[in-house]
């Protein structure tokens, strides 16, 4: 196929595909770096390699699970020309993840509970990279959530309909992609250690 080659609408499609693609590796990029730097940190003689996972970032994956598939229902409802049921849905999905977030710090004051704190005298190596990982990734989700309050007005103003619904679809997919970075992200912090 020659990129070159369409309309200006296809083209311009094709662009802002490809540079949410772009953003996607490069996010890809950094966490397996951090990932990584996990991994070769683990064999730190002050390395805790029996700590659980605070219970709110179980209850936050179930949460951040739910809120890919509301938005996947949101765009099916769009395309089926259900307005009603795709606002409904797009700003479930905005509120879970309002608490995905919510459970994240509910997870990080577990650990503060425990006696690790991210810097200082009570830090602690293990839990300074887990802190530190999650709230990158929660910035990310922040991202996704303006995103999300974009789409939400543009589809309030009546901006997408079936053949012309590229935001809601570069958003849906960043949010998909956020969503399973941390599934990753959770099973590697579960199992790794």
């Amino acid at each position: 196929m020659d990129l070159t080659q369409g309309t200006f609408k296809e083209k311009n499609s094709r662009a802002k595909k490809m540079m949410l693609w772009f953003g996607i590796v490069s996010l890809i990029m950094s966490f397996a770096g951090w990932t990584s730097a996990f991994v070769v940190s683990s064999s730190r003689p002050d390395w805790l390699s029996d700590f659980q996972l605070p219970n709110a970032f179980i209850v936050s994956t179930f949460v951040i699970l739910l809120s890919s598939v509301t938005f996947l229902l949101a765009k099916r409802a769009l395309k089926k020309g259900q307005a009603k049921q795709t606002t409904v849905l797009l700003w479930a999905t905005l509120v879970l993840g309002i608490v995905f977030i919510y459970n994240q710090f509910l997870g990080f004051q577990q650990i503060i509970d425990l006696g690790y704190n991210f810097t200082g005298p009570t830090s602690n190596i293990t839990m300074s990279y887990i802190f530190l990982i999650a709230m990158v990734h929660i910035v990310h989700v922040l991202v996704g959530m303006v995103c999300l309050l974009v789409v939400i007005y543009n589809h309030f103003k009546q901006k997408y309909q079936a053949d012309n619904m590229l935001g809601l679809e570069l958003a849906a997919n960043f949010w998909h992609f956020i969503d399973v970075l941390w599934i990753y992200l959770f099973l590697f912090l579960y199992f790794v250690k």
